[in-house]
């Protein structure tokens, strides 16, 4: 579980670096994108490792109800988290659609994985976006929301979300987590 915490601590320190430390961050320049990309994918790294190996205790388990509820919820983070750099109507309604999707999908896992594993990882990605969205809204207090937006664009997110949808139930099918219960 350290593995997994430790990966949480460095996702959590890579995102708020632009936020927290502007002055260093602006000091290593272009540089810093590349620091910060594997920063995040060696955090992404440690924390499936962590959490795959993790000893958990379940605190309550699966039901065909919080399933469904899951994929429910699941299927609208994948539309957050399109909408963000989509065409669509959507997009100019949130402020934070990416980090929206990240809360709502911390949600469904929460729901559906009744373990204190989950519940750290889940949960502490939840409380990353919550708090990215606090220092966003903190150093950005005057914003102007994206005008513009189509049916087209609607019809194209949803389409394209349908698709990542199918294709992450796949690979957590293929990982062995069927999400469609039984």
């Amino acid at each position: 579980m350290g593995l997994m915490i430790f990966g949480l601590a460095l996702w959590f320190g890579a995102h708020f670096f632009k936020r927290i430390a502007p002055a260093q961050r602006e000091q290593l320049g272009d540089k810093s994108r590349g620091i910060i990309a594997v920063a995040l994918l060696l955090a992404l790294v440690l924390m499936v490792l962590g959490y795959r190996g993790a000893d958990t205790t379940f605190i309550w388990g699966r039901s065909p109800a919080t399933t469904g509820i899951n994929n429910l919820l699941m299927v609208f983070a994948v539309v957050l988290f399109g909408a963000g750099s989509s065409k669509s109507r959507l997009r100019s309604k949130l402020r934070h659609p990416m980090l929206t999707g990240a809360v709502v999908w911390a949600v469904a896992h929460i729901l559906v994985n009744g373990d204190s594993a989950s519940l750290i990882l889940f949960g502490g990605i939840g409380v990353w976006a919550l708090a990215q969205m606090t220092l966003i809204n903190r150093a950005e207090p005057d914003y102007t929301p994206w005008e513009g937006g189509s049916i087209a664009g609607d019809i194209r997110l949803a389409a394209i979300s349908a698709v990542v949808f199918a294709v992450i139930a796949g690979i957590h099918t293929w990982l062995g987590y069927f999400p469609f219960g039984g």
